[in-house]
């Protein structure tokens, strides 16, 4: 097989248009790719713009809010040093001792738990005005009648003096 030189020629020019055309395609893959990175960076410098505004908000809302718990806190302790709250505290203290002492000593509980729901709603009819009413209007009769008659219930049940 021989070669004349047109066929050599016709050979070296498809080689060089195809090295053309591979360069030329080549620049245009470069330059989409080199696009692409641009806009890579440019959503990557978005990001971190956001994302530092971010954190500074955060930080300054971390501030405000370290600022508002001692703002509080000071508020608590100003409220706990007001007249009264001492009183409070105390019988705070008290219930929770006579919680414990009902659990340890069961005899006593029963007894303390009737006698301060008596006591309870004896408070709130007065506070309510219910039993001034019938006081009133009845005479202390049935006043003491119901009175004694819980005494006697007591008694029944056992709580009472023996």
């Amino acid at each position: 097989m021989e070669f004349s030189y047109q066929t050599i020629l016709f050979m070296l020019v498809g080689v060089g248009v195809g090295y053309v055309i591979s360069y030329i395609k080549s620049r245009f893959e470069i330059s989409s790719y080199k696009s692409e990175l641009k806009g890579f960076q440019s959503h990557l410098n978005r990001q971190m713009k956001i994302t530092s505004e971010g954190s500074k908000n955060l930080e300054n809302e971390l501030a405000q809010l370290k600022k508002a718990n001692e703002n509080l806190r000071i508020s608590v302790q100003t409220l706990g040093q007001k007249p009264g709250r001492a009183e409070v505290r105390l019988l705070n203290i008290y219930d929770g001792a006579l919680r414990k002492m009902m659990l340890k000593a069961p005899g006593f509980s029963s007894a303390w738990e009737v006698a301060l729901q008596e006591s309870e709603r004896e408070y709130e009819e007065n506070e309510k005005g219910f039993k001034s009413i019938i006081k009133k209007v009845f005479g202390p009769s049935i006043t003491q009648h119901s009175e004694v008659t819980t005494h006697t219930e007591l008694q029944k049940e056992g709580f009472g003096h023996r």
